[in-house]
């Protein structure tokens, strides 16, 4: 019979289903192997082309190992709270989980089409209830814990306070911001207000007083990778840097963990260096500036500076703090007040990627404030300017113009000295910023090298008392505030202004209906819309909700134990499962997801909740699939569209044209037309009879037209035919252009597969007859190679491997069960459809999913044959296959008996015979 993809594919769709092929169990005698993907935000646009990347992918190597005799989990879910769905609700007035809902049903439509081995009984969504009430239990326990610099581990709140009962803070070395020291009975002797304050200092879960990026437009605070150049990257609203009250997550704690834990994991270098960056350790040394006759309650004020360059001290000729710094304004002068508050208030607005970035825009204000340098006791002007940032180190800097590039640029337009303290560079044009030479103009520290000076500088600081050496990092505590009615709900209610969590027998608090989701008119979140929006006792639940990224960062661990209502997972469970070994998803959540996801795990570590200080062993970041968008050329002023080659003969405005409209770059004339009305009585300049469009590699995207979606694809070629062609179109971790014209050669070359094993009628036959050498070689050949190539995740080399094996398997007329039998095993995990319906067709009753993989025998490989090309007097005249022991005698002796070498011969008797063995044989007549 012909091969009908359609009915195959969907018969076995619904065979892996019914019979809950790809099910886990939680024990096994099997090795285990956990394969995970970054689950999807279910957009109602749907899957394109490029969405299924690496689930084919990682299905893939999950089909291999389960050929491999490995217990596997593959699981999937969905990411489902966000901001479109809460736009469309606010535009629309459906409530978000009714489209939500709606989206996921479709997004389960196509990747069923597609068909992943997925373990659908373990699905989870991170907005049903059930799924978030582990969220929330989560978020309880980081409120209910602090981190132990001693130890190196977070303990729980209920020890900390036996500590203050007992001594104070005095022996806490601990992550927080809170710097004064108390004893027990100071401790004893305040109001559970104060002490609430001051615990709340030291929480993993902490609420404070943040700047954060608010965007009016959207109601709501936005992550830095959701605005770009001072908008939102959701609508194009505008984004304000805004002090608000927030909750965050203590992830700087666990900075050193984090960063140390890299060295251990099977991760790209590349990826593992975003990943310091982003951490950004830096060794340095705290330093306090005095700021000349200025008193906050009858108290000096100082600036904390974080250095890493304490040899530069003495050539610090001014100071610049952010314009976030919390003493920005308190200790500018009467003066300067006005010019201060103006700058303050543009300098907010601007995104830290323009602050960092544009470097040759240079902006600031002086206070009229002064500090003292501690090193030589001169007066420097302390200065607000926006290169500075407030959440790296302190949000203060002491400049050293003549040693920091962006602080010789500052010192230079607003004339401020310039002093060199390390010998080596000229000045004069620009700063010398390398960490070689000798100290000059340093006092105690002339005449030392840099790497002298900076412990020498840092231990006469701390004998001073001015400062301590320290280490710092770049890494930020997370907020974790939404002001969205789209997220979970915080397990918190506030008494006396002061929060307090839920009992976790309450848990899940579920989101409440309001009667809009927008903020109030007041400016409070959506949920204070909510009726009786309180704890049964009375008091205010909070408002806010958690970000879109919560439900991500454990849910890997969920899947491990989906169902169970009494635990997150249990124990058994994660000891079996303990971390996934391959997760493959793109590297735009190289920073966020993935440093939240490992804190959140180190976390539940730390609690004896998880067994491995670390989820992903081992990460595969996805190229893209970029579109191959589609041009056509409007002749200005007119509705006129002229061909590709001919367009730079007219003035012309370049339109996207909806790729499913052109084949190999001609457009379709007809379908253009009623494309959109516009284009209903367009007239075109052809070339050749045609019209050709223009194409360009671009971002795949709905506004681009250049979206193609799998639906469309499987319809017309199949799910195994997309699968291997998604493979074939490159190395995996490269981005590589969508083009639907080279999935032909694909799909052929399933139809060539299937015909191994039909004969010339369309039946299906195959022999039992013994292979002979020759194809025992092509199939071990294969075996080695996709072996190899999984392994590597070259999935694109190893489709080439299955395209040779099948030609030549062709070409010998090899339909014997010993060769199709292992060549349908291999290329299971790749097109899995045909795979299990020509396995069934050989008889096996159980699915192919758990067939042995096959195993290879080198002997196969061994060269038994040489092919030697023979020539007469130097002319190639055929070529003859040989034994690769044969001796020079017996190799003259065959080939001048060889009926091909009678006709060059003629009867002549050959002056000579050179055999160059396993190369050439050459007759001298």
């Amino acid at each position: 019979m012909e091969y009908n993809f359609r009915e195959i594919e969907k018969k076995w769709q619904s065979f892996w289903k019914e019979n809950k092929t790809f099910k886990a169990e939680n024990k096994s005698d099997k090795p285990k192997y956990y394969v995970l993907d970054m689950f999807p935000y279910p957009s109602g646009a749907g899957l394109h082309v490029g969405h299924p990347l690496g689930y084919i992918a990682s299905d893939i190597f999950s089909r291999y190992k389960r050929l491999q005799g490995f217990n596997v989990l593959h699981p999937m879910g969905f990411d489902a709270y966000g901001l479109p769905a809460e736009q469309y609700a606010i535009q629309t007035g459906t409530h978000p989980a009714v489209t939500t809902k709606k989206n996921i049903e479709r997004y389960k439509q196509q990747l069923s089409k597609i068909g992943f081995s997925f373990d659908w009984d373990r699905q989870v969504i991170t907005s049903d209830p059930a799924y978030y009430k582990w969220t929330q239990w989560t978020f309880i326990q980081l409120f209910k814990h602090w981190y132990n610099n001693k130890i190196e581990k977070a303990e729980p709140i209920s020890d900390l306070i036996k500590e203050f009962e007992t001594s104070g803070n005095k022996n806490i070395d601990a992550a927080t911001s809170y710097k004064d020291i108390f004893s027990a009975g100071q401790w004893k002797s305040m109001t559970e207000k104060q002490q609430q304050k001051i615990l709340m200092e030291y929480r993993l879960a902490y609420l404070s007083d943040t700047m954060v990026n608010w965007c009016p437009g959207l109601g709501t605070v936005l992550a830095n990778d959701e605005v770009k150049e001072g908008v939102s990257i959701r609508g194009g609203y505008a984004v304000e840097r805004k002090l608000m009250r927030q909750w965050s997550l203590r992830i700087t704690a666990y900075a050193k963990r984090l960063l140390e834990g890299l060295d251990n994991l099977e991760w790209s270098d590349s990826l593992k260096e975003i990943q310091r960056n982003w951490i950004g350790r830096s060794q340095g040394a705290m330093v306090k500036f005095e700021v000349k006759n200025c008193f906050i309650s009858d108290e000096k004020v100082f600036i904390d500076v974080f250095t890493t360059r304490a040899d530069t001290l003495f050539g610090s000729t001014f100071m610049v703090l952010a314009p976030e710094h919390e003493l920005a304004e308190k200790i500018t002068t009467p003066e300067q007040k006005s010019k201060v508050e103006e700058y303050i208030s543009w300098a907010k607005n601007r995104s830290e990627r323009e602050r960092l970035t544009e470097v040759k825009k240079i902006s600031g204000v002086f206070t009229g404030a002064s500090g003292i340098n501690p090193a030589n006791g001169k007066e420097i002007p302390i200065w607000i300017a926006d290169y500075v940032l407030s959440g790296y180190g302190t949000g203060a800097i002491m400049a050293v113009p003549a040693h920091d590039s962006r602080d010789y640029a500052f010192a230079k337009h607003f004339n401020i000295p310039i002093i060199q303290v390390v010998s080596g560079g000229d000045i004069s044009e620009e700063s010398y910023d390398a960490k070689q030479g000798k100290m000059i103009n340093s006092g105690f520290l002339n005449g030392l090298d840099v790497k002298e000076a900076i412990p020498a500088m840092i231990k006469k600081i701390e004998e001073m008392k001015i400062g301590y050496g320290t280490i710092n990092y770049r890494l930020r505590d997370a907020i974790f505030s939404r002001q969205r009615y789209w997220g979970e709900p915080f397990p918190i209610y506030y008494k006396d202004d002061m929060p307090y969590t839920l009992d976790e027998k309450e848990l899940p608090l579920e989101l409440p209906e309001v009667d809009a989701y927008l903020p109030t008119e007041k400016g409070e979140p959506p949920l204070a819309r909510a009726k009786e929006w309180k704890t049964k006792q009375g008091y205010p639940l909070e408002c806010n909700t958690m970000p879109g990224f919560a439900g991500s960062c454990g849910y890997y661990l969920r899947y491990m134990d989906p169902q169970n209502n009494e635990e997150y997972f249990s124990k058994q469970a994660n000891e079996y499962w303990k971390n996934v070994d391959l997760y493959i998803g793109g590297i735009e959540h190289a920073t966020g997801h993935l440093i939240y996801s490992r804190f959140w795990n180190k976390f539940l570590f730390d609690l004896g909740l998880t067994s491995k200080d670390e989820p992903f062993k081992k990460l595969i970041n996805q190229g893209m699939i970029q579109g191959r968008s589609n041009f056509v050329y409007r002749i200005k002023g007119t509705n006129t569209f002229v061909s590709f080659n001919l367009k730079d003969k007219y003035e012309y405005t370049p339109i996207h044209v909806d790729v499913n409209i052109v084949d190999n770059d001609i457009l379709n004339i007809d379908l253009f037309k009623s494309w959109r009305p516009e284009f209903a009585d367009a007239e075109f300049i052809f070339e050749d009879g045609k019209y050709i469009c223009g194409s360009e590699v671009e971002k795949m995207s709905k506004s681009l037209y250049n979206v193609q979606n799998p639906d469309d694809l499987i319809e017309k070629y199949g799910a195994d035919t997309l699968r291997m062609y998604e493979m074939f179109l490159g190395p995996l971790t490269d981005s590589k252009p969508w083009d639907t014209h080279g999935i032909e050669g694909v799909f052929r070359f399933i139809k060539k597969f299937w015909r191994l094993f039909h004969n010339s009628n369309n039946d299906f036959e195959i022999s039992d007859e013994k292979p002979n050498n020759k194809e025992l070689k092509i199939l071990h050949k294969t075996i080695k190679k996709i072996k190899e190539d999984v392994e590597r995740f070259s999935f694109n080399t190893a489709v080439s491997s299955f395209m040779i094996c099948v030609n030549e398997l062709s070409e010998l007329k090899c339909n014997k069960r010993e060769i199709l039998n292992e060549l349908t095993i291999l290329i299971s995990s790749y097109a899995p459809h045909i795979a299990e319906e020509l396995w069934h067709k050989m008889g096996h009753d159980e699915s192919i999913a758990y067939a042995k993989f096959p195993v290879l025998n080198e002997e196969y490989l061994k060269e038994n044959t040489v092919v030697y090309p023979v020539s007469f007097n130097g002319k190639m005249r055929f070529k003859v296959e040989l034994d690769v022991n044969m001796s020079k005698e017996e190799i003259e002796k065959t080939v001048l008996n060889h009926e091909n070498s009678q006709r060059w011969i003629s009867g002549k008797t050959p002056k000579k015979v050179i055999i160059v063995p396993k190369k050439i044989i050459n007759i001298v007549i």
